[in-house]
């Protein structure tokens, strides 16, 4: 049985109701990585905020989202406000946004454990300390005592990925959660995000535009366009032979030697060329 079961999934917006994901299909079965990548638009984060529960009031989901034996399209919050956090957490893009700038980062990670598990402010103090370290923070007693600003963006991140480990949830959904890094620290947190996931055994839904990204954390990659999926496979499918023209493009692009400078960058429009490789672009 699957931990997350996603069955024809659409997700409208406004009183136009502007489809923004259409009949998405797909699995998570217990400790699995679901990578998701396509271009911005293409309908990964409403994908990930439904799974979630948090679209926003003027979206209207149909369909079936159902993580354990919980149906999540149409619960009530308070329903949903037990599992996030505890069944399920999620990583955001920016670490900025999801902190609160007026409040040390410790007393905000052990807010997650008071919020679900009860845990005194002792106990808690010594959790986070512990899972803070355990996602490659040096010294995290006093990572644990500093505000937001005090930290670095790699820093940072790491603390919200400390916050939706630190109960140890059965799912973490990522959404872009190393796009605002540079290179250096992104494959920190990456490594550090594996380790982590493979010692804690949760499941993952890594969201990104970037096959090689996702390449390094997941298992299998489901490939979105305009609101669909479009192609999904192992990793070593995609990458050796993709069959979408477009995933195809995200292949080249993830191959690209960047060490050879005024090369011309590969599109994704490059691929959709008469004959063999497809047609138009939808």
């Amino acid at each position: 049985m699957s931990l997350l079961e996603v069955r024809d999934l659409s997700v409208r917006f406004g009183r136009r109701q502007v489809e923004a994901v259409r009949g998405v299909d797909f699995d998570i079965a217990a400790g699995q990585r679901l990578g998701l990548i396509g271009e911005s638009g293409s309908g990964k984060t409403v994908t990930a905020l439904a799974v979630m529960g948090l679209l926003p009031e003027n979206a209207v989901a149909t369909g079936s989202v159902r993580l354990r034996d919980t149906q999540i399209i149409g619960a009530p919050e308070a329903s949903l406000a037990r599992l996030r956090g505890d069944v399920v957490s999620m990583v955001f893009q920016e670490p900025m946004t999801a902190l609160d700038p007026t409040m040390r980062v410790g007393r905000q990670v052990a807010e997650v454990l008071r919020l679900h598990k009860g845990a005194d402010s002792g106990p808690a103090r010594d959790a986070v300390v512990s899972m803070l370290a355990e996602v490659g923070l040096a010294d995290p007693a006093r990572i644990a005592d500093a505000y937001p600003h005090q930290l670095s963006g790699g820093q940072r991140q790491r603390v919200i990925l400390a916050m939706a480990l630190i109960n140890s949830p059965d799912l973490v959904v990522c959404d872009e959660p190393t796009t605002a890094l540079d290179v250096t620290v992104q494959a920190l947190v990456l490594q550090k995000l594996d380790e982590v996931l493979t010692a804690s055994g949760a499941a993952c839904l890594f969201i990104s535009h970037d096959l090689a990204v996702v390449s390094q954390v997941c298992d299998k990659v489901m490939v979105m366009l305009d609101g669909r999926v479009i192609e999904t496979g192992t990793v070593t499918e995609l990458f050796t032979d993709a069959q979408h023209p477009y995933t195809r493009g995200l292949v080249a692009t993830a191959r690209l030697d960047q060490t050879r400078p005024g090369q011309r960058l590969p599109t994704v429009e490059d691929f959709y060329v008469s004959g063999s490789q497809g047609g138009e672009r939808p």
